[in-house]
């Protein structure tokens, strides 16, 4: 069975925002590319629906939804 993706924030400086669903392999592949000093400048992350090429030395925060998604109110 697929692995239900999570919905993560990626804030730039500037103030633009990027809302995208991913793994959480993904997630964690990403956060430790922002961590690494020595990894690349640039970081490709797969989403359920693209690939988007980001600029890690522009990343200000990224965030993971934790709460669990419902209907209603």
């Amino acid at each position: 069975m697929a692995e239900t993706p999570r919905r993560i924030d990626i804030g730039f400086q500037g103030g633009q925002g990027l809302p995208a669903r991913v793994t959480q392999e993904g997630f964690d592949s990403f956060k430790k590319a922002l961590s690494d000093s020595s990894s690349d400048r640039w970081f490709d992350l797969k989403t359920q629906d693209s690939e988007v090429h980001i600029d890690l030395s522009q990343v200000v925060y990224a965030r993971l939804d934790t709460e669990e998604h419902r209907v209603g109110f």
